[in-house]
């Protein structure tokens, strides 16, 4: 029967062995190591144990171990005959890891999980599938190597299927009250801001909704175009999903709609880029009692600043701000009197055919157009001469049966760079031109929002082909979303600075 030795050796340390007595001779099965220590004897004498128990189960009666010391050990390194060993010790393999779990930084996301209100949603698969995506963003299958690394609780791949086929629309509900609860408490939201962007899919076919589209990145796969509603720190409030071939302008009152729905708004501000700029989807939401404040094309600015470049020339100083009239069609013209020296300021009743436009100088602006623009005339000039192959080109037409530049389109543009324009329909009395300037610069954070999305939580679907499958993706990816920005602003860190922190 083997059994635990301890010996002095030479040295003077202990040494632990593991052996037994086979016809009188002493045979060591394994050798633990030596101790110099109490600590190093305590270890050893463990590690022992184990080797001795081997893999068979032990009753635990919750007897207090007797601690063992080196002093303990007797020296019988003086006496002649010491007993005999048959063969070469063998010496036990040094100890090894043989699993860890990042357990911390599971409960860290599952807590500000509950924080946020999402408990509501009573399905642990989900919540677990969206900690794995602010671990790891991976496909559904891997999310179970990376949750069983964190220590959470296992769940079978086909509890998964059935778990993500319940998160439906209700889900989503469920989610976007909670963020809009949380950022009514913690923030405000009477400023919203409104962003869309196209994940693409590598497939042959086009369906009902993965369809071909106008991409931002330049891509002739199938897509699908999603909206994002966040406030102005950019924490998500709504998310929305449409076919590929979906125009950018025709998603965001569906989405401001929706938000409206839901939680009973009747008043607030809508910002967006100049992308959502149409007549149809400025009146929609005029019509629905809503603000808006979204940028303006270049091409508006010689119409609205006829009554500056009139009175002024092309004179302005760094950060001028010049709050006139925009028409609300393309068809028709803001009517100025000339006469007048002072710029006509916009009033709902006076100007009903109109927006008010504000538009504003920058010195920076000026050299950064600058520098596009003489790029652009080279381009022009290098094509004309032949030294680059004549594609669609800025500043180049055809006379003569010939390219030549476009001196007066070129000279128009010059006239214009270092100027922006944003068009409202909040009255100067409510809201100042540099507080509509300043609303609109927080686009940022939407922007940013989606690179999240896009990086951190790689919210491309790539491995789901069905609508509901891709809908509850996105939810998902939606409320890590939530969280990441959540823990953000609570530390000022990026969520990839955060889970490095906590997962070793």
């Amino acid at each position: 029967m083997a059994y635990v030795r301890k010996v002095r050796t030479a040295s003077g340390a202990v040494a632990v062995q593991v052996v037994q007595k086979s016809r009188g001779r002493l045979e060591v099965l394994e050798h633990v190591g030596s101790a110099h220590t109490d600590a190093e004897l305590g270890l050893l004498l463990e590690r022992a144990g184990q080797i001795l128990q081997g893999e068979q189960m032990s009753l635990e009666l919750e007897v207090p171990r007797a601690v063992t010391r080196v002093e303990d050990v007797a020296d019988w390194s003086d006496r002649t005959h010491a007993p005999a060993v048959t063969e070469r010790p063998k010496t036990a393999p040094s100890g090894r890891v043989l699993s860890s779990t990042s357990r911390l930084v599971y409960d860290v996301l599952a807590s500000a999980y509950t924080r946020l209100g999402f408990d509501v949603v009573d399905d642990r698969v989900f919540r677990d599938l969206v900690i794995a995506r602010l671990i790891e963003p991976t496909s559904k299958v891997d999310s179970l190597r990376v949750l069983a690394e964190c220590g959470a609780e296992p769940f079978s791949y086909k509890t998964l299927q059935r778990h993500l086929a319940g998160v439906t629309q209700v889900t989503r509900d469920q989610i976007a009250t909670a963020c809009f609860e949380y950022a009514l408490t913690s923030g405000d939201v009477s400023l919203v801001l409104y962003d869309v962007t196209t994940l693409y899919f590598e497939a042959e076919n086009e369906d009902a909704l993965r369809k071909v589209g106008y991409s931002k990145e330049r891509r002739v796969d199938p897509q699908i175009v999603v909206g994002l509603l966040v406030d102005r720190t950019g924490f998500p409030l709504e998310i929305g999903c449409f076919e590929g071939n979906h125009a950018e302008t025709r998603t965001i009152v569906p989405i401001i709609r929706q938000f409206q729905a839901r939680h009973g708004i009747a008043d607030m501000v809508v910002v967006a880029d100049a992308g959502m700029l149409s007549a149809a989807n400025l009146t929609a939401l005029d019509e629905a009692g809503l603000r808006f404040i979204v940028g303006s094309r270049m091409k508006k600015a010689p119409a609205d600043l006829a009554h500056h470049f009139h009175w002024h020339g092309d004179a302005f100083r760094d950060g001028q701000v010049i709050d006139t009239i925009t028409p609300r069609h393309a068809n028709t013209k803001p009517t100025f009197d000339l006469r007048q020296r002072e710029a006509p300021g916009w009033d709902p009743v006076e100007h009903p055919g109109c927006w008010r436009a504000v538009w504003a100088y920058s010195r920076k602006r000026a050299v950064r157009d600058g520098k596009t623009l003489t790029a652009q005339e080279n381009r022009a000039i290098a094509v004309i001469e032949g030294e680059k192959r004549p594609h669609p080109t800025r500043f180049v037409t055809r006379a003569g049966g010939k390219n030549v530049l476009n001196t007066s389109a070129l000279e128009a543009a010059r006239r214009l760079v270092r100027l922006k324009g944003y068009v409202t329909n909040i009255p100067a009395t409510i809201m100042g031109p540099g507080e509509v300037i300043s609303s609109y610069h927080d686009l940022w954070h939407v922007e940013q929002s989606f690179r999240m999305s896009k990086t951190d939580l790689q919210a491309r679907p790539m491995f789901h082909h069905q609508r509901d499958a891709i809908e509850a993706h996105l939810t998902i990816v939606f409320t890590a979303l939530a969280i990441a920005r959540y823990m953000q602003n609570a530390t000022g860190l990026s969520l990839k600075k955060i889970i490095q922190t906590l997962r070793p």
